[in-house]
Order: structure tokens, then sequence, then C-alpha cells
């Protein structure tokens, strides 16, 4: 029953960094004669390009392929607690990649969004 709850612990705060990646990110410009009004719009629209990305769904499954190749090799070694462990391990390391490679595909959606409308983007 414990590897249940920290499983669902792992889901809920995976899901909660993924929704964050997004927002907080904005690729720096150089804005030197740059129409601040029309960039602020640009800006806006490139990040609702780059939130079409569901880093929610990706890391998910992440958390849950890595619960089940944990779970698979923990049954390979033998004990429950083995099982359980690596089942948790499998969960934590799954859902991290998973919202890192989604969060990295966002940042390339806005920056390639931005640099396609003309503006020289430095990161």
């Amino acid at each position: 029953m414990k590897s249940r709850g920290l499983f669902c612990v792992v889901v809920v705060v995976m899901l909660a960094v993924a929704g964050c990646a997004v927002r907080q990110y904005r690729p720096m410009v150089d804005t030197r004669g740059v129409d601040m009004n029309q960039y602020a719009l640009d800006e806006r629209e490139c990040a609702q390009y780059a939130s079409q990305v569901d880093q929610g769904s990706s890391t998910a499954a992440g958390v849950v392929g890595g619960a089940v190749v944990g779970a698979v090799i923990g049954s390979l070694l033998g004990s429950g607690r083995d099982t359980r462990n690596l089942a948790a391990a499998g969960a934590i390391v799954g859902g991290v990649g998973s919202a890192a490679a989604s969060s990295a595909a966002q940042q390339d959606i806005f920056r390639r969004c931005m640099a396609g409308r003309g503006y020289r983007v430095l990161n």
C-alpha cells in the first residue's frame, strides 16, 4: 500500500512540475529596434503554440512506463520489497525524463516560432 501512495505522490509532483515549464520559459530576444507591442503579441502566440505539447500526458506516461520497468526488474531480483522500491524509483526516473524531454520540446518550439517571426533569438 505504501508503494501505491508513493506512486501517486510522484505522479502529482511530476504533473505539477510539467505544468509550470512553458509559463516560466521565455527566450532571450534582442529587442533593439523591435515594436514592443508586436513583440508581446508574438510572444503570447508562440507560448500558445509551445503549450500544445502535452507535458502532463507525457510525464504521466513516463511515470507509468518507468514504474513498469522497475517492477519487472524488481520481480526478476526476487523480493516484493525490491519490486516496490524499483517500481517507485523507475516511476521517478521515467517521470523526470519525460518531463524534461517535453519541456525541451516546448522551449524549442517557442524559440523557433519567435525566430520565424523575425526576432533574433539569443538562447
